[in-house]
């Protein structure tokens, strides 16, 4: 029981990452005409921090204690 709480733990904690990593304050700071590797940089980061939520989430799942 106690696993599965630390995992849960971890997921919520992950959740309100990505609240803040999706929210408007943070979303302005890459809002600008400007591109990464000819892409755009507001474009970039969505792919960037939606990779990292979800290798977190698969190691947040699959580590154990």
């Amino acid at each position: 029981m106690k696993e599965f709480d630390a995992r849960a733990q971890r997921l919520a904690t992950l959740c309100l990452l990505g609240f803040l990593l999706f929210n408007y304050p943070l979303l302005a700071v890459f809002n600008v005409p400007a591109t990464a590797l000819g892409i755009p940089v507001l474009y970039a980061y969505f792919f960037v921090a939606w990779g990292a939520l979800i290798a977190l989430m698969a190691l947040a799942v699959e580590r154990r204690g």
